[in-house]
C-alpha cells in the first residue's frame, strides 16, 4: 500500500512543472525530429514545457553514446533511441537516469540489450523501496498515460556507483554525481566535462523545487547546490523546463537559504510548523514570483522547520 505522505507528494509533483499554453493539455510524448545541438558533443531533445516529458540528453563521443533519461514508457523510449541514432553511429550505448520517476526511467526497455544502464545506488534503493507506485498513480490519471506505461518495468542496473562515476565516451567524459537526498534519495546529475554542460535533473530548475521523497532534505539540497555551483557549468539542462546557466543553481541556493533562515526564526519564536509553512509559502511565492508551482513551498518549509536548530 502506498504510504500516505508519498500519496501527498505525488499530488504535488505530478502537476505540469511549468504553465502550459491555453487549450487542451499536451500528450506526454517526446517530440520526434526536435533534437538540438547545444555544445560540440551534447544534444538535447527539449520537453517543450510538456508535463511528464523530460529534457532528454544525448552525449556523443568517438566510441560511445550516453542518453540521459528515456521518457514515459517504451513508445517514448523508442523515439529517444531513434533520435540518438540520428546524431551518432556508435554501437556502444549507455543509458543514464537522473532519478527513478516514470518519465525519466520508464522508457529504458526500448533500448537494445547491449545498452548499459547506469544508476546511483540511491536510485536502486528508491526502485527497491517504491517500485512502480508512482507509475501506477500516473497510469490511473489518463488513458494515454495508461497506454504508455502498460507493462513498463525498470531495466536492471548494469553499472551501479555510490557517489561518483566517470564514463569515457571517447574524446568526451561525462561525470556522474549522486547528490541526493534532494528531490529524491537517488538524484544524479551529469556533467559533460569538455562541454561544461550540466544535466541537473530536478535538483536545479526554474520552477520551485519539489520535495518529492520521504527522504528529501533541505539541508542536503543546499549542500548539493554548492557542489553543483563549484562545477561551474556553462549550460544547465534541467529535467523539465527551459535550459539556463549557472544562475539557475544559485537561484535555488538563494531560495533554500532564505527559507531555512525564515523557518529557523519562526521556530525559535514558537510558531507551529503548520503556521510557519503557510507563512513561508505566502512570503516566498511573492519574493520568487517568477518561479512556478508555488504550492511546493509549504513542503520544503516543513522540512526546513524540522531540520532547523
Amino acid at each position: 500500500m502506498m504510504k500516505p505522505m508519498l500519496t501527498l507528494l505525488l499530488a504535488v509533483i505530478s502537476a505540469p512543472l511549468l504553465p502550459q499554453q491555453p487549450g487542451p493539455a499536451r500528450e506526454p510524448f517526446v517530440r520526434e525530429n526536435a533534437t538540438r545541438k547545444v555544445a560540440p558533443h551534447t544534444f538535447v531533445i527539449p520537453d517543450f514545457d510538456t508535463g511528464l516529458v523530460p529534457n532528454v540528453g544525448i552525449i556523443v563521443g568517438d566510441r560511445a553514446t550516453l542518453v540521459v533519461d528515456t521518457g514515459l514508457g517504451a513508445r517514448n523510449g523508442e523515439t529517444v533511441l531513434r533520435e540518438a541514432q540520428k546524431v551518432s553511429g556508435n554501437g556502444a550505448l549507455y543509458v543514464g537516469i537522473t532519478h527513478f520517476h516514470p518519465e525519466q526511467d520508464r522508457g529504458g526497455q526500448a533500448f537494445p540489450a547491449n545498452a548499459r544502464v547506469t544508476r546511483s545506488k540511491g536510485e536502486d534503493q528508491d526502485i527497491a523501496e517504491f517500485g512502480l507506485e508512482m507509475a501506477n498513480t500516473f497510469a490511473g490519471r489518463s488513458p494515454i498515460n495508461a497506454e504508455l506505461l502498460k507493462g513498463a518495468t525498470f531495466r536492471k542496473t548494469d553499472i551501479a556507483f555510490d557517489r561518483e562515476h566517470v564514463i569515457d565516451l571517447g574524446g568526451v567524459h561525462v561525470r556522474l554525481l549522486a547528490v541526493g537526498p534532494t528531490h529524491t534519495r537517488g538524484d544524479t546529475v551529469f556533467l559533460v566535462e569538455e562541454d561544461r554542460v550540466l544535466f541537473s535533473g530536478d535538483v536545479a530548475m526554474k520552477a520551485f523545487p519539489a520535495m518529492a521523497s520521504l527522504y528529501s532534505s533541505v539541508r542536503a539540497w543546499v549542500a548539493a547546490l554548492d557542489q553543483l555551483g563549484a562545477l561551474a557549468p556553462r549550460i544547465v539542462v534541467p529535467s523539465h523546463g527551459a535550459m539556463g546557466d549557472a544562475t539557475m543553481i544559485s537561484r535555488y541556493a538563494d531560495y533554500f537559504r532564505a527559507l531555512q533562515t525564515r523557518a529557523r526564526a519562526l521556530k525559535a519564536a514558537g510558531t507551529s510548523s503548520d503556521d510557519a509553512a503557510k507563512m513561508i509559502q505566502a512570503e516566498m511565492t511573492s519574493q520568487y514570483a517568477d518561479m512556478a508551482q508555488g504550492g511546493r513551498v509549504a513542503a520544503a518549509a516543513a522540512i526546513a522547520y524540522k531540520e532547523g536548530q
